[in-house]
């Protein structure tokens, strides 16, 4: 009962010691937090060393420093959390990916379900497509912040003192991975997972954006730096006025020509109908009147078949039927050109070249044709940009009700640049033909001009040089595609496997280290919002938030009015 009691006695004496003591550790916290000596820092030190004196001898030892436990809890917590942060935003990309394809899919399966009936099943080239995609963009996406971040981390740590014996024994790999380039460098190596999606043409087209996304900020990171041109005393460019992103179309509206005469498989569908149904005075379509009886009016292509087929021939001259009714055969031999016989055997007698008798058979001058052509093209084509541009305009309504008369004057100018430019390019590109018919010998490159007259229809885009860079580089990617296409079917050049994942990867490397140098090279504040979220920064302006505001040539127009451009001014 006694040595109860005092083991009794002890136990209070030790919880009002133990009370004691913690009185005085809050009243010295609390004199030391309001009394606000020194920054955060120090007082957690101070903290951290006064809980200690106040523990025994062995928590003391075992306990580690203020600054450790930070590393350690930090370090631990932080990972954690931007880890799952990642595999969450991978996850979501991964369903909305899945969700959309399948949607997209079901979709247009039931509207050409409606419109022919039956179906026949295709054969899937690939399994589990639409899964494999989006298994892609999402590892991209994962890895991408995770190797961003585990390059930054990695080179800080060789920064710093402790790694001193590796750096002098691993003097190469330590430059290699202490630069400043390899964290963009290596998180680029993410992009080895557009592997995993299919081999087609949607990983292609992706692959060919890219590389023309990064070329473009990548020419814009150099101008602004003047390693292209140089500056004068004022600090501005002395780029020549003509000079603009206009000069694309030129190349690529001569190879996109070319393609579409001779290699029409490897030349995009769509482009080319488009081309076709804009082409009134050279395509010629089967009359009213024309018998039903009567041999089979020759479709759109095959009119551009049997043009390509009189290339091959150098040319021949036109022999007129009306003039020569005894003749059986006007036509050089060959199905192509056989299929054109209606269109030819009414053609006008003073007719010289079999070529103008295929593009505008009632109508023997080719410059009248060229004017009719212009008077029947070019209401459609303002028509076709006054719908589109006018439905884009509609979504900067605060700038229309704001100022409604500039923003007018300035969406009607645009249009009628774009239908100049459309309009003189497709039609300048048929006319030239019988331009050189006219002019050149016929063995005078006699495949060649059909490039040179896409080129020379390509320059009409002088004419809506401002604020189409967008259209610019959209029909250099289509020339980029079409131009690998061409090459690998007639052996100028064998395919590499995988070589559309190599050229994602080099240019995704080149668009992060564009980024990190200049971040106003990248143009356009959703596009640095989106290589933000692709590096793990957040969906932030890293430009915007640097400067605080927006620079003066980082408005909307500015994004859509490129430095290439020859009506942007220079910074």
């Amino acid at each position: 009962m006694y040595v109860r009691n005092v083991g009794k006695g002890e136990k209070i004496r030790a919880g009002a010691q133990g009370a004691k003591r913690f009185r005085s550790l809050f009243q010295q916290v609390r004199r030391h937090i309001f009394n606000g000596r020194g920054d955060d820092q120090t007082e957690i030190e101070g903290l951290g060393a006064l809980s200690k004196r106040q523990q025994s001898t062995r928590v003391q030892k075992r306990a580690p420093d203020p600054t450790r436990y930070e590393k350690i809890t930090r370090s631990k917590t932080e990972s954690g959390d931007y880890n799952v942060a990642a595999m969450r935003d991978a996850m979501r990309v991964f369903v909305a990916t899945f969700v959309g394809l399948k949607g997209f899919e079901v979709v247009t399966s039931k509207l050409a379900s409606r419109r022919g009936g039956a179906i026949e099943p295709k054969a899937r080239l690939h399994k589990h497509a639409n899964a494999r995609m989006a298994l892609s963009y999402s590892t991209i996406l994962l890895f991408h912040r995770l190797l961003n971040r585990f390059f930054r981390r990695l080179r800080a740590s060789l920064l710093e003192e402790h790694a001193a014996p590796f750096r002098s024994r691993n003097p190469r790999i330590t430059q290699l991975l202490s630069s400043q380039h390899a964290p963009a460098i290596g998180a680029s190596l993410a992009g080895f997972f557009l592997g995993v999606s299919p081999a087609d043409q949607l990983r292609m087209t992706i692959a060919i954006y890219l590389l023309t996304r990064s070329a473009e900020f990548g020419y814009n990171a150099l101008e602004s730096t003047g390693h292209i041109w140089a500056k004068d005393a004022d600090g501005k460019l002395t780029r020549p006025w003509w000079f603009g992103s206009w000069l694309i179309m030129p190349f690529a509206c001569g190879q996109l020509l070319h393609a579409f005469v001779f290699d029409r498989d490897c030349f995009p569908a769509s482009y080319g109908a488009f081309i076709v149904k804009r082409s009134p005075e050279y395509i010629q379509f089967r009359p009213s009147t024309y018998p039903v009886g009567g041999k089979a009016w020759p479709g759109t292509f095959d009119i551009v078949d049997a043009l390509a087929e009189l290339s091959k021939l150098r040319w021949p001259p036109f022999v007129s039927p009306i003039l020569f009714p005894s003749l059986k055969q006007t036509l050089p031999s060959g199905l192509a050109l056989s299929k054109v016989s209606p269109i030819t055997s009414s053609a006008h007698p003073g007719t010289k070249h079999t070529s103008c008798a295929v593009l505008h058979p009632q109508d023997p001058s080719c410059a009248r044709t060229y004017l009719k052509y212009w008077l029947a093209a070019f209401p459609s084509i303002a028509k076709l940009f006054t719908a589109i541009y006018g439905g884009f305009a509609l979504l900067g309504y605060k700038s229309l009700l704001k100022a409604p008369t500039p923003f007018l004057n300035r969406l009607a100018a645009r249009i009628l640049r774009m239908a100049v430019f459309l309009t003189g390019a497709i039609g300048t590109s048929w006319a030239s033909i019988c331009f050189f018919s006219n002019y050149l010998p016929r063995n005078t490159l006699s495949t060649q001009r059909w490039f040179l007259g896409g080129f020379i229809g390509g320059l009409w885009a002088f004419v809506a040089r401002r604020n189409e860079r967008s259209n610019f580089l959209y029909s250099a990617r289509v020339s980029i595609d079409s131009t690998y296409k061409v090459g690998k079917k007639r052996g100028w050049w064998r395919g590499v496997r995988g070589g559309d994942v190599m050229v994602f990867v080099a240019s995704l490397a080149v668009l992060n280290l564009v980024y990190e140098k200049d971040p106003g090279a990248v143009k356009g504040p959703m596009v640095r919002k989106a290589l933000s979220s692709l590096r793990g920064e957040g969906w932030m302006d890293k430009l915007a938030a640097a400067k605080g505001a927006t620079r003066p040539d980082e408005t909307d127009e500015a994004d859509e009015a490129p430095l290439l451009d020859d009506d942007k001014k220079d910074a």
